[in-house]
């Protein structure tokens, strides 16, 4: 009776909101600074603990990869200094009632075995214990990233959850408030998991022998991957035994490398998409270096997290960029349009950079090869509309964001400058030497910023080449 009860009462309050079914948010959702990089100050940890209130995201994870205590040198203990700055982070989190995660790496040198197993059990309760004295309830331990150079690593499955299990079972016999233990595997998204129709045998020891309360997190397909569908969701599931939570690698970009070694030099502003509509215990989004920057992405991922089923990734795009840049959100929407997909030779991520521009620069690019009509206004305006944004941008937006984006609108600019002389050569029909040097140029600042790789750039790269191979064929003639 009790059941049918609240039943009827859920259905009534559904009603009394439009009809629509009550929204479901994840229970644990928010940020992970997980990146690789300069790790965040206490003024951006703050900044975005209290923009996880704003949007409604409960939880924030420590666990910045250069964080040396995090990482390096997981034994040792936070100096006196450093201690007192996450005290305060906690209590600004407790104030804005995120829950702090407070996240320990220990895989690259951890013992399990014997007196130096013992020794680094008991080192590791130092460190979690110091973390519940200044007001850390919400803990995690990490082993992600401990392959070498080919590609292997020597983790054993079997021995990982005993050490969490052992962890778990001191943290909850002591503290009867403490949250379950979150964790991350060796083998963290499902190719790495899987070897033809079988688990490989870390994956397989881990899911057996880990304690069932304990949160695991996965990545998807890959480290960096382009969505998670319900399906593969529930075979993780069915994997751990369990309701796994998901790290998403968007908006990251510590893996956006130029070839000398450069991080960070394209920016990662499109929407959250592709992820399941179904049930998820827990969801965790692991931002850019670039705290500003990251906001867009993470503002629609708040979105998601709060109601999955409903999610629509370009009406949660547009209204992000109208609340956080207002009058320069159809500026700023133009940049980011030039600046949303992140892909390498093992990562894709993300929509397709400006589609309006690639489309029209194809079909004018492709029209030419075929000597077919020429219609050039629909890339004339899209240059034209791409300039005018970047102008008002480098003119108008506040320094906080400018700081963190001026390099890619400076490239962009570059890139439009050039785009117009690719199209003016494809008027005349001759290639204006004018265009090879501005091309030079805008590699020349690839080191520092990369952007409209697909769009903008390739239009210029596809007009030099067209034009030059009808040139080659001439002097052929």
């Amino acid at each position: 009776m009790k059941i049918f009860k609240r039943v009827i009462l859920l259905t009534l309050a559904a009603m009394l909101i439009g009809g629509s079914a009550q929204a479901i948010p994840i229970p644990l959702r928010g940020v992970v600074e997980g990146f690789y990089g300069t790790p965040w100050t206490f003024k951006d940890r703050a900044d975005i603990i209290d923009f996880c209130r704003q949007n409604n995201l409960n939880s924030y994870v420590y666990a910045p990869k250069d964080d040396p205590y995090h990482r390096e040198k997981w034994r040792k203990s936070y100096p006196a200094d450093k201690l007192a700055e996450m005290k305060n982070l906690v209590a600004v989190a407790k104030k804005n009632d995120v829950r702090f995660i407070f996240a320990v790496s220990p895989g690259l040198d951890l013992n399990y075995k014997g007196s130096k197993g013992d020794e680094d059990f008991r080192l590791m309760i130092r460190k979690l214990d110091a973390m519940y004295e200044i007001g850390v309830r919400d803990f995690a331990i990490f082993f992600d990233d401990l392959k070498d150079d080919k590609g292997r690593h020597h983790e054993d499955g079997k021995l990982q959850a005993e050490f969490l299990n052992r962890v778990q079972k001191n943290l909850h016999e002591r503290y009867k408030d403490v949250a379950p233990l979150i964790m991350v595997p060796t083998e963290y998204y499902y190719e790495d998991m899987v070897k033809g129709d079988g688990l490989k045998p870390y994956t397989k020891n881990l899911a057996e022998k880990l304690d069932p309360r304990i949160v695991v997190l996965y990545t998807g397909r890959g480290v960096v991957c382009d969505g998670i569908t319900n399906e593969e969701l529930a075979e993780a599931n069915k994997i751990f035994g369990r309701e796994v939570g998901v790290w998403w690698n968007y908006p990251v970009n510590d893996y956006s490398l130029t070839p000398d070694g450069n991080r960070n030099v394209k920016l990662a502003l499109g929407a959250i998409e592709k992820l399941p509509t179904g049930k998820i215990t827990a969801i965790f989004f692991n931002p850019m270096e670039q705290v500003q920057m990251s906001k867009i992405a993470l503002a629609t991922g708040a979105i998601y997290a709060n109601n999955p089923a409903t999610y629509e990734a370009a009406q949660a795009w547009d209204r992000v960029l109208q609340e956080q840049f207002g009058s320069l959100a159809p500026a700023m929407k133009i940049f980011a349009e030039h600046s949303q997909h992140m892909e390498n030779s093992w990562a894709k991520v993300g929509p397709p950079d400006a589609q309006e521009f690639a489309t029209a620069a194809f079909n004018l690019v492709n029209a030419w090869g075929k000597k077919s009509f020429l219609d050039f206004a629909p890339l004339e305006q899209e240059i034209d509309k791409t300039e005018r944004a970047v102008n008002i941008l480098l003119r108008r937006l506040p320094q906080k964001y400018l700081s963190e984006c001026k390099p890619q609108l400076e490239q962009l600019k570059r890139i439009t400058k050039a785009d117009r002389v690719a199209l003016e050569s494809l008027k005349t029909g001759q290639l204006d030497p004018q265009l090879k040097i501005l091309r030079e140029e805008i590699a020349a600042n690839e080191k520092q910023a990369i952007i409209s790789e697909e769009a903008g750039r390739k239009f210029i790269d596809d007009v030099i080449k067209l034009l030059d191979t009808q040139t080659q064929g001439k002097k052929r003639k």
